[in-house]
């Protein structure tokens, strides 16, 4: 960023060099030789200024055009681990929800053999609810192993990138 802006001082400066010079030429009555010599490294002056700002222009459109790649690439991978985030929480959710179920199930079974009274809709009903933990449960890995996989994904697809990058430069370089 201090390049561009070393880059820019010296570019304000010749400009200013030579519109003092192209004042003193329109104020001379007539311009000896030697003044000819002066226009023509003036003008020399501008137009290496002018390559200089358009070089410098072309290099800060390269780099917000990476920098606009780089905040699209991260919008995506905030939305794929929205997403990933998403799925965790409904199932961590389910198995809050399943795991509260099975509680009340095996505590009303536990009453009710405490007193004697074996109810079989209470074991079914539990061993439902224990089935369906289990499901919970496995949901819940299944989403962990997903955003795992995820990531590890991301990384590979990086890491090839970066292979096929270093690949590239050395068969330039052959």
């Amino acid at each position: 960023m201090t390049d561009i802006s070393d880059l820019q001082a010296r570019i304000t400066a010749a400009l200013d060099r030579i519109g003092t010079g192209l004042e003193a030429l329109d104020r001379a009555p007539e311009a000896p030789a030697a003044d000819e010599g002066e226009v023509a490294r003036l003008t020399a002056a501008l137009e290496e200024e002018r390559t200089a700002n358009a070089q410098l222009e072309e290099r800060v459109r390269a780099i917000k055009a990476r920098q606009d790649s780089a905040v699209e690439t991260l919008a995506r991978e905030v939305e794929r681990l929205r997403g990933l985030m998403e799925a965790e929480e409904a199932a961590v959710a389910r198995l809050g929800r399943v795991n509260a179920e099975l509680r009340a199930n095996n505590a009303a079974l536990r009453e009710a053999i405490s007193n004697g009274v074996a109810e079989p809709h209470l074991v079914n009903k539990s061993m439902m609810a224990e089935l369906e933990g289990l499901r919970a449960t496995q949901g819940a890995d299944r989403a962990e192993l997903d955003a795992v996989l995820g990531e590890l994904g991301a990384l590979v697809a990086e890491a090839e990138a970066g292979v096929r990058a270093t690949g590239e430069g050395e068969n330039a370089d052959a």
